[in-house]
């Protein structure tokens, strides 16, 4: 990161020393804000706002005022600063075989190509090599968040069966909603004219939302919820999945209406139901698949690991070898290469997403060529498909996940709070500071 730093600051003084004879010096790039060890420059906020204006655009989605959008994309830009900083610490990297099986899974999730995908890249101002920079990045930045919720989320036994019973109540049958909120920030230790200040200034909107503004332009204007440059936009969950002051602000509400203010420890909240709609469950989708996975080391490279598989995939097909036999003797997970890799029937929605979006476009008896996922790389062949009646353990294990993604929403939150407190963070560019 102060590597970053030192490099702008030289890349300055020699294009400053260069011109000198010829012509006033010109600024490469600017440094709008100070985290930690890091910068913010103006390329990188200039690029995600053109960014966010693109797809705006796409969508008819109208923006609020360029100071108040370059305010939220600074807000942004600062607190993805601080989780990279945290990924580096950590040691925490996205090769470039994982990006390369991401993008492949990313275009095949869409039926299209990658080529198709930089295009429409280059289309919002995007060259082939930022593309894949933005995705690695995006990757990055969702693994640390996935590790952090891991070690600040318990869920008990007994909240599971609770909402077990819940689900058993409804029969498999529930509502859901698409849920808009608007956060406006309010310290618990704020004084009287502060908060006097934020109350009128949440009435206002709210006001203004009843007078028909738009609440996904209000929220990227004046958010500061985790949502905020998506306007606000959550999108469709049930009850068990939202935080809990949106599910207690959606409970009975009904299509269109506004909600709020509603007070929490984060400051006063604005809600909108954007739709409801009643679903239906009563089967899940399961596979059976069987799998050979190796994991590269300082001995085996990512290369040999692959061309390894690849080996395996040619012999297999040709009748030399068993897939089961080489799972036996090669295949480094664990639970799986004593039953000759054989996964048993599960929602595929268990693994990583990698392996699951693979698994998923197989054809039944088909074998996949290597692909890596975050464990290393693996081939798999799929068995067998199957719709199965709901059983217990799998509405054990959809109330887990139910709870889960509740926690998961309230607590990445949180996480991004205490990271800016503890933070030194100093804003450079005036017009970006609140």
């Amino acid at each position: 990161m102060m590597k970053r730093m030192l490099q702008w600051i030289s890349t300055g003084l020699l294009a400053g020393v260069a011109l000198s004879a010829l012509a006033a010096p010109q600024l490469v790039d600017k440094v709008i804000a100070v985290v930690n060890q890091d910068v913010v420059l103006q390329s990188e906020l200039d690029t995600l706002l053109q960014q966010i204006q693109a797809d705006a655009r796409e969508q008819g989605q109208s923006l609020p005022p360029q100071a108040q959008l370059r305010r939220q994309v600074l807000d942004r830009l600062i607190g993805d600063s601080l989780v990279l900083q945290l990924a580096n610490k950590q040691g925490l990297k996205i090769s470039d075989t994982q990006l390369d099986q991401a993008l492949a899974n990313m275009a095949a999730s869409q039926n299209t190509s990658i080529a198709k995908l930089q295009h429409q890249a280059a289309a919002r101002g995007q060259s082939a090599a930022q593309f894949r920079e933005t995705m690695r990045r995006e990757m990055l930045l969702a693994e640390v968040r996935r590790n952090q919720m891991r070690q600040r989320i318990n869920i008990t036994e007994q909240e599971v069966k609770q909402v077990v019973k819940l689900l058993q109540e409804q029969g498999n049958r529930e509502q859901r909603y698409h849920m808009g909120h608007l956060l406006l920030s309010l310290s618990a230790n704020a004084d009287s004219a502060e908060q006097a200040r934020i109350t009128r200034k949440a009435e206002q909107l709210l006001e203004a939302l009843r007078q028909g503004a738009d609440f996904k332009t209000l929220a990227i204007a004046e958010s500061s919820g985790p949502k905020a440059l998506e306007g606000g936009d959550w999108g469709w969950m049930n009850l068990e999945e939202m935080p809990t002051l949106l599910a207690d602000a959606a409970r009975g509400a009904q299509r269109g209406d506004i909600i709020g203010p509603l007070r929490s420890g984060a400051g006063l909240h604005i809600v909108k139901v954007f739709d409801t709609k009643g679903v239906s469950q009563v089967t899940q989708s399961e596979i059976k698949a069987r799998h050979i996975l190796i994991r590269p080391s300082i001995i085996l490279s990512e290369e040999k690991a692959k061309e390894m598989l690849a080996g395996f995939v040619r012999d297999i097909r040709s009748g030399k070898a068993n897939l089961a036999k080489l799972a036996e003797q090669y295949s480094e997970d664990p639970g799986s290469a004593v039953q000759g890799g054989d996964l048993g029937w599960a929602n595929p929605d268990i693994y990583v997403p990698e392996f699951r979006d693979v698994v998923n476009r197989l054809k039944v008896g088909e074998l996949s060529p290597p692909f890596r996922s975050s464990h290393g790389w693996h081939i798999v062949q799929l068995e067998n498909r199957r719709l199965q009646d709901a059983t217990s353990q799998a509405t054990e294990n959809r109330a887990y996940q139910l709870i889960y993604n509740r926690r998961f929403a309230e607590e990445v939150q949180a996480w991004r709070d205490e990271l800016r407190d503890e933070a030194y963070v100093r804003i450079v560019d005036e017009q970006a500071a609140p």
